[in-house]
């Protein structure tokens, strides 16, 4: 049986008939679990495959590395070809289109992300903030944004938060309580963050949602496989990278509803350590993601060990499941048994709970999406084997796919563009003795067009003021007319180049134009 039929299906595995997931309704989400050792990365290969035959690229994270044989041709060994031919199949080895990532750079191309892309809620929960500190975190980034301070990577951020520090009495009174001890914790923690490898991944150039949606010449998926064995030394880490991946192919990719295959699927290992002491705004964030990022025809399936890992709330969005063994060795255990057992329809002809203690490797229980949308009933399947090698490549192999990637030199070299870090330092420097530096919204502190109108405002209404001397009412004036004008036309600038860029990059894109353009003249 082909893996990918004209129906429009991926055949997984066969009891009695075939399993196979309906590709019209892979966006639906879906659940594999099971025990150490059962059988769940084989699983997740077969789908994977199935996904990129179909022309559907995938992203997966590979904890353990055995996910990188995808890449290289299978080996046509006894036990595949004779589970190949009790399928009612022939063994047919191939290799599938590959581009490799990684966090540290070390394994994959290096995948980047700015400061400001990740925001005030992830970047806490990344480095286990308390409310208070979340708070001021939020206060960071009000004041970046509203002095046009691009936060780019940590030192970025760092230099916010010193700036806040030195300015905190001013800004309690705008923002609420801002404390030197606050801001020193959470300089502390970022600290960890570097130490965890964090200064590799804050920075630019930033990944481009549409690299990891490619397909190859002959129109199969790229799957993109993230090297994710140093990352799980750091669970935190990469829990919210993977949040953040999903956040932003749901802001950025646009509605289109149900398609004949997704644009993406998502394969998130390893899930509960998403969920794990997750605070309840960002749960909530998770379930609205998970639920309407469906729209946006991106399917993701979540890897773990037990049903009972991921929120009912998100559970319940997740309606193609495959369940590999567990044990029931404990009390805990039998009831997660019972537990994963009442999350399929239940099939008269099977006791689920039962059957899940049985299960050999390499047998699933599996319920996927049919019809109008409709779990089918729970059957007792024997897994396909996967086509591509089942274990790891070797690191000539990974250098071989890399030398050959389409995204080869695009990610390789970091970039240190002009940010928050680069200004404040130029405010520093450019502050005479005895004079405070310049903050937002101040006259005259740019050149150009906006600093010619000051001077000219200031010959109308006076002289240029001597150092410590205060304003006449006339440059008083020329100060807020040059202020008004500057905000307004800066403003309206934005405002235009983000309406003809469109969304969330548009207006990022015409607020970092117009800072180039004006010199640093606008703090808004």
């Amino acid at each position: 049986m082909a893996d990918v039929d004209k129906n429009g299906t991926i055949f997984v595995g066969k009891s009695k008939k075939p399993a196979v997931l309906t590709l019209a309704l892979a966006n639906r989400h879906g659940l594999v679990t099971g025990a150490t050792g059962t059988g769940k990365t084989v699983t997740l290969q077969v789908l994977a495959e199935g996904f990129s035959r179909a022309g559907v690229p995938v992203f997966a994270a590979d904890i353990k590395g055995d996910l990188s044989g995808i890449a290289a041709v299978g080996e046509a060994k006894d036990g595949l070809v004779k589970r190949a031919k009790d399928l009612g199949f022939d063994y047919e080895p191939d290799e599938f289109p590959v581009v490799f990532w990684d966090l540290f750079g070390a394994e994959g191309h290096p995948i980047r992300a700015t400061i400001s892309e990740m925001g005030p809620l992830l970047l806490s929960r990344m480095m286990d903030l308390n409310d208070t500190q979340e708070g001021v975190l939020n206060i960071a980034f009000r004041v970046a944004d509203e002095q046009g301070l691009l936060l780019l990577d940590l030192k970025d951020l760092r230099a916010i938060l010193s700036h806040l520090a030195e300015h905190a009495g001013e800004l309690t009174t705008q923002y609420g309580n801002v404390s030197k001890a606050t801001i020193g914790t959470i300089q502390r923690q970022l600290l960890v963050l570097e130490n965890q490898g964090g200064v590799k991944f804050f920075g630019e150039p930033a990944l481009a949602l549409k690299d990891l949606m490619r397909t190859s010449s002959d129109g199969r998926g790229f799957v993109n496989m993230l090297a994710a064995n140093k990352l799980m030394e750091n669970p935190r880490l990469y829990a919210t990278f993977l949040l953040w991946l999903l956040s932003e192919l749901f802001e950025e990719l646009p509605e289109v509803g149900d398609l004949d295959k997704p644009k993406l699927v998502f394969f998130f290992d390893e899930a509960h350590l998403l969920f794990n002491d997750s605070p309840k705004a960002l749960l909530e964030r998770i379930e609205q993601v998970v639920r309407l990022i469906r729209s946006k025809g991106v399917g993701v399936y979540f890897v773990t060990q037990n049903p009972i890992d991921v929120p009912d709330k998100v559970l319940g969005q997740l309606g193609n499941r495959v369940q590999h063994a567990l044990r029931a060795f404990t009390p805990r255990d039998q009831k997660a048994v019972k537990a994963a057992a009442e999350t399929f329809r239940p099939n008269p002809r099977l006791d689920t709970a039962k059957a899940i203690t049985e299960l050999a490797k390499g047998e699933a229980l599996v319920s996927f999406l049919e019809g109008n949308g409709t779990p089918a009933l729970v059957e007792r399947v024997m897994i396909r084997p996967p086509s591509a090698r089942m274990g790891p490549i070797t690191p000539d192999e990974r250098a071989a796919v890399m030398a050959r990637s389409p995204v080869k030199g695009k990610y390789d070299v970091s970039i240190d563009a002009d940010s928050a870090y680069e200004a404040l330092q130029k405010r520093v420097e450019s502050a005479a003795p005895g004079e405070s530096t310049p903050q937002s919204g101040d006259a005259g502190t740019g050149g150009g067009l906006m600093g010619g109108l000051g001077q000219i405002l200031g010959g109308i209404f006076g002289t240029t003021r001597k150092r410590g001397e205060r304003l006449n009412p006339g440059q008083t004036i020329a100060r807020e007319v040059t202020r008004t004008v500057t905000n307004r036309i800066a403003g309206q600038i934005a405002a235009d180049i983000g309406k003809s860029l469109g969304g969330k990059m548009g207006g990022s894109v015409g607020r970092a134009i117009v800072r180039g353009a004006l010199g640093g003249i606008l703090r808004r």
